[in-house]
């Protein structure tokens, strides 16, 4: 079946399910095949960008709610999904979409943007569609993870982005994880690598995942970078999400891993320097990992969701509220025990 044929197919199951009502079940008899395929097709024109849904809620409840996590973390912008009712799969996938088209109105020609990897950044690269080609140049922010699906890896991604927009890419020539900060090093001094970091610098916009510490969620842990037990233990030492392989707290503070010393990927240094940074995460399991990524400085514009939205700016005040009284507590205790030594 041509590309051609399959779209017209993918157009008439559309068709028939939403424009028509017609049951899955009505479809598969009418077109003489299994339920089950035709559950696929509209889940391939969904992704194929055929079908689009857009479900439009209350502008004052969606813009008020943008506001504050504009103004509480000092954001330039905030998209939001909006639907309550989706399982994390297809939140992540509508993430996409919205990062997609956002980035779609966001990029110019002969900018430098760098891309990160997991599975919302794979769908952001997935849902573009790119309506004319844009002399982009793709930098791959991290090194490759070795990931058993190659599409969420940094490498297919960087490519597959800028063959998208018709313009360049270049590799971050390896692995995110080395074996010791000495290997890291010499790696450092390799041509390739240091010519990348130099680009780095020069980045108009950069396109990260927001990972969670989450097991089933944990992407180094999903590539087998680190173990269970060694996620557990980063989870003692107050880690809430990583951004690019750098682990951080709810306060936004960089945890003390040596972790860190064996990364081979963009710095936190030039992602702040970067003029426009969007970070994407979502789902009530990410709400801590996408606070402490506000609190971490380095993203301009949040994509996220109706419903961690919400858990974020909760955490927020919770913390914030937790953080006076431990303040307050110990400015009483000093000035007791000062009184004490007078």
């Amino acid at each position: 079946m041509s590309n051609g044929d399959r779209r017209a197919l993918l157009a008439r199951v559309a068709t028939l399910y939403y424009e028509k009502n017609l049951t899955q079940a009505e479809i598969a008899k009418l077109l003489g095949i299994s339920r089950p395929q035709v559950s696929r097709l509209l889940a391939e024109g969904r992704q194929a960008g055929v079908v689009e849904i857009i479900i439009h809620q209350p502008v004052e409840k969606q813009t008020t709610l943008k506001q504050d996590l504009i103004e509480r973390f000092g954001l330039k912008e905030a998209k939001l999904v909006m639907q309550k009712q989706l399982g994390y799969t297809q939140l992540v996938e509508r993430l996409g979409v919205i990062a997609a088209r956002h980035l779609e109105e966001k990029l110019e020609d002969d900018m430098v943007l760098g891309i990160s990897w997991n599975t919302g950044v794979y769908q952001v690269v997935n849902a573009f569609r790119a309506a004319r080609k844009k002399r982009v140049t793709v930098l791959q922010l991290t090194g490759a993870a070795g990931s058993i699906n190659p599409l969420f890896d940094g490498p297919d991604l960087t490519r597959w982005l800028a063959q998208t927009l018709g313009g360049q890419y270049r590799y971050l020539p390896a692995p995110l994880v080395v074996d010791t900060p000495e290997t890291r090093q010499a790696l450092m001094q390799n041509r390739s690598i240091r010519q990348l970091l130099e680009l780095f610098d020069r980045m108009d916009m950069a396109l990260i995942g927001i990972g969670s510490l989450t097991p089933a969620l944990s992407s180094l842990l999903l590539a087998g970078y680190i173990s269970e037990a060694k996620l557990r233990e980063i989870i003692r030492q107050g880690g809430a999400g990583d951004i690019c392989g750098y682990h951080y707290d709810l306060h936004g503070n960089v945890l003390d891993l040596s972790l860190h010393d064996r990364l081979i990927a963009v710095s936190l240094e030039a992602l702040r320097k970067t003029p426009y940074v969007i970070g994407v995460g979502g789902g009530l399991e990410k709400a801590m990992a996408v606070l402490g990524a506000l609190r971490l400085g380095v993203i301009d514009c949040l994509i996220t969701d109706e419903v961690a939205a919400r858990a974020v700016i909760k955490l927020s005040d919770t913390t914030e509220a937790s953080d006076r009284t431990r303040y307050d507590s110990s400015k009483n205790s000093n000035e007791h025990k000062a009184q004490q030594q007078g």
